[in-house]
Formats: C-alpha cells, sequence, structure tokens
C-alpha cells in the first residue's frame, strides 16, 4: 500500500461523478483526499492545508483551472505537483497553454486509472523545491543541438512520428532522444520536459507569464 503524503491529494472538478471515481481510485492505495467543485474553493483549502498534489479540471465555475494555477504557483512556487485534466480542453494548445502557467503535467479525460495513479505518484514522491527553476538553464545546456530541437518541437504540440518527419530522421531516433532528454533535465515524462523549457522561457522572456487567459479559456 501507497505512504499517503503530507496534506494527502486535493480533486478538483464540478463532475461529481469524477470526483468520486478518483477519490476511491487513490484511496483505495492509501491516499488520504479532499474534493472541491469549484476553483474560488482551491486557495482558502490549500492555505487551510497545504495537499501533495493537485488534481485540477480547467473548466471550473468561478476561478477557471488555469487562473487557479498561476495563483498557486505565485503563492507556493514549485512545493506542490499540479495536473490538469480536462474533458474539453484537449488540443496541443491547451496543453501547452496549461504547462505554460505551471502544470507538471496534463492528462485528458477519460483518463486510464493506472496512468494516473503512475503520473501522479511519480510527482508527488520526488523531492521539489523552490529553487528547482535556478537549475533549469543548466539541465537545458547540457542537451545536444539536436536534442533542443526535439524538445522545442515536444513544447509545439507534435507526436513522435510528426517530430520524425519535420527533422528527416527515424520515429526510433526520436524515442531515443527523448529519453536521453528526460534524463538529462531530470524529469518523468515529456509533459514535464516540455514543463521546464516553458517556464525558462517564460523567465527569461517575460512573456510566459503575461499569457492572454482569454486565449486559454
Amino acid at each position: 500500500m501507497t505512504t499517503d503524503p503530507g496534506g494527502g491529494i486535493l480533486v478538483v472538478d464540478d463532475d461529481e461523478a469524477f470526483r468520486s471515481f478518483v477519490s476511491e481510485l487513490f484511496e483505495s492505495i492509501g491516499y488520504r483526499v479532499r474534493q472541491l467543485a469549484s476553483g474560488a474553493a482551491v486557495l482558502p483549502a490549500v492555505a487551510e492545508e497545504r495537499p501533495a498534489a493537485i488534481l485540477l479540471d480547467v473548466q471550473l465555475p468561478g476561478l477557471n483551472g488555469y487562473e487557479v494555477c498561476r495563483e498557486l504557483r505565485e503563492r507556493y512556487g514549485d512545493s506542490l505537483a499540479i495536473v490538469f485534466i480536462s474533458g474539453e480542453r484537449t488540443a496541443a494548445l491547451d496543453r501547452v497553454g496549461g504547462l505554460l502557467l505551471g502544470a507538471d503535467d496534463y492528462l485528458n479525460k477519460p483518463v486510464d486509472p493506472a496512468e494516473l495513479i503512475t503520473r501522479v505518484r511519480r510527482l508527488v514522491e520526488r523531492p521539489r523545491s523552490n529553487g528547482h527553476a535556478a537549475t533549469a538553464n543548466e539541465k537545458l545546456e547540457s542537451l545536444t543541438r539536436r536534442e533542443h530541437e526535439v524538445l522545442d518541437l515536444l513544447a509545439e504540440g507534435l507526436r513522435q512520428e510528426e517530430i520524425a518527419g519535420r527533422l528527416v530522421i527515424s520515429p526510433k531516433t526520436v524515442a531515443t532522444h527523448i529519453q536521453r532528454i528526460l534524463g538529462k533535465l531530470e524529469v518523468r515524462s515529456r509533459a514535464q520536459a516540455v514543463s521546464v523549457v516553458l517556464r525558462e522561457d517564460r523567465d527569461v522572456s517575460g512573456h510566459g507569464a503575461h499569457l492572454p487567459l482569454d486565449l486559454l479559456v
């Protein structure tokens, strides 16, 4: 059985059936779960007890998920894991927007239970600190030119086969580059790798901090 992380998991979704499904899923492996139905309720709940992870819908009454994510990152930095789970905002632009605002991962509904558990456990069990962004540039500098090209195309939302076509290399070679990128950036998923490069671009240029939320909602 899983050891429950401090603060447990906060599930934020206006779909009661989905909240119940996710709660039962994580409670069955030993996690403590709290449920919320609106974005406006998140900040007070986190201030009262900081969770290890927040599973956050995008389309929420009151504050939407993107606004909540941005506010949480401004207040708490990288100290908690944020995972978007959306059934409506599923395009590549939506995923990139969510990662740019600071989410650690972005999943589409319907979500596979085993995949959800695996991704969330990896996030809550890894060490987290507000100093993560300070070392991101060093990690990115360790990438080769080709690895940078692959990572940039991942950030654009391209699939492995599409990257292979763009760079005129085989999908297998792309997969090898991606595995090396994950290792150098010390992350476990492509979404987390994209998050690193997007956050670094935002910190350097400041553009991400001013991304119009009306383009993402």
